[in-house]
């Protein structure tokens, strides 16, 4: 998979950055990670703890592909949800105090959490956990299957627009079903280039922000 999507980005150079994806009990994590970094890829993720079989607050578990991202200047996109609400193929029982475990382990690392951060962002009104929370985004991918469009004023009143990634799970998912519920939010135009481009090009440094 990540050949290719090392691949695909050197065949389409302007338009898609790729990130890796690695199996943190896998041995070799940290030596594929460089690799793809090597080759151009610019993160790491989107890491499914449930999935790979490894536990989010057991450093012994992910000290190998978190170490290989600070030391590299990769971000880490994990996924996450929410606890309560209806099921779906993969929601997991990974839950938010697990990672918040995961995001007190690892200060300075740039973490996304995937699909709104199962809500962690609602936590981010608690001075401790918006101060331990400086390097996280969230991203959001399946919004129209989670949220209504109020999710993006919810994180406008939370003055989060500068840590929110437009994802849209495509082909899943066609981005206009996202751009219509951020077109029907109260997000103005600065705070909406934000969440479509501006955010992620200041993550991963590209060069026009």
């Amino acid at each position: 998979m990540n050949d290719y999507v090392i691949e695909k980005t050197r065949q389409y150079p302007k338009r898609l950055l790729g990130f890796c994806i690695v199996s943190p009990r896998g041995g070799e994590a940290a030596k594929e990670i460089d690799r793809c970094r090597s080759a151009g890829l610019a993160g790491v993720g989107e890491l499914f703890p449930e999935g790979q079989g490894f536990n989010l607050e057991d450093e012994t578990d992910t000290s190998a592909i978190t170490d290989a991202c600070r030391e590299l200047g990769l971000p880490l996109l994990l996924h996450t949800n929410e606890p309560v609400g209806h099921k779906y193929p993969g929601k997991t029982v990974v839950d938010l105090k697990q990672i918040e475990t995961f995001i007190t382990n690892n200060p300075g690392l740039d973490i996304v959490l995937a699909h709104w951060g199962g809500g962690l962002l609602f936590y981010e009104t608690m001075p401790e956990i918006k101060e331990k929370f400086r390097n996280v985004y969230y991203d959001t991918a399946a919004s129209p299957f989670l949220y209504d469009w109020r999710i993006y004023d919810a994180a406008k009143a939370l003055g989060l627009c500068e840590k929110i990634l437009f994802g849209s799970d495509f082909p899943l998912l066609p981005q206009s079903r996202y751009i219509g519920a951020i077109e029907k939010s109260s997000l103005c135009d600065k705070e909406k280039q934000f969440v479509l481009g501006e955010n992620a090009g200041r993550l991963l440094k590209l060069p026009l922000f």
